[in-house]
């Protein structure tokens, strides 16, 4: 696909903490509008060290905004927005570490961007139209974590829990919960909140029927 006009694109930012239901949000917009839209994932672009060893990668602050290679996402949000593919980066979890193989994301009229940090770079913010700010209670995101670390992404209970409350915690106060200042639109609850899921995708319907 060549160049397209960038009116013609719409970005929408969605970020919240940990487990605050981002990725509910995401799959219903997805679910409501199939091939219409594109998704990346700024957890996808985690800094990769391969030099490093398992154990010294574990140690690494991965709630922090220096912890993405946000200048790569910013780069290919701006191809996408041209009607380009990229070829996006992919983290592997359970390696601590950026994986060999990367995924083909095409360009689409609605670009969804996912991540906790998003609205730290004020360049990203620029690129999209809408900010989406989830906000979920913390007792309900450090559950959501643990179930997800543990059965997705082959963590212990206790290395859970302890990035938990050494990085994740503190990280999400002093940039993630602030962020939400940038936001045009704060959900609570996210996916599961019905009368703004349907304020979102008519935004989205009104776009597309243009």
């Amino acid at each position: 696909m060549g160049c397209r006009n960038l009116n013609d694109v719409i970005v929408i930012g969605i970020a919240g903490g940990t487990g605050s239901g981002k990725t509910t949000l995401t799959r219903k917009i997805m679910q409501n509008f199939g091939g219409e839209v594109s998704v990346i994932y700024h957890d996808n672009y985690y800094k990769a060290h391969h030099g490093m060893t398992y154990n010294e990668r574990t140690k690494l602050n991965y709630d922090h905004p220096d912890a993405f290679d946000t200048d790569l996402l910013i780069a290919d949000l701006k191809k996408l927005r041209r009607g380009e593919a990229v070829r996006c980066p992919v983290y592997d979890y359970t390696i601590h570490d950026r994986s060999e193989k990367t995924v083909m994301i095409k360009p689409a009229r609605v670009i969804v961007l996912e991540g906790i940090m998003i609205f730290q770079s004020m360049e990203l913010c620029r690129l999209m139209d809408i900010k989406i700010y989830v906000d979920t209670d913390a007792d309900v995101r450090i559950l959501r974590r643990v179930v997800r670390d543990v059965r997705d992404r082959g963590r212990s209970l206790e290395s859970v829990v302890n990035q938990y409350l050494t990085t994740v915690k503190p990280m999400h106060e002093q940039y993630v919960e602030p962020s939400k200042r940038r936001a045009d639109i704060i959900i609570p609850e996210g996916g599961h909140n019905q009368v703004a899921l349907e304020m979102v995708l008519e935004r989205v319907r009104a776009h597309l029927s243009k």
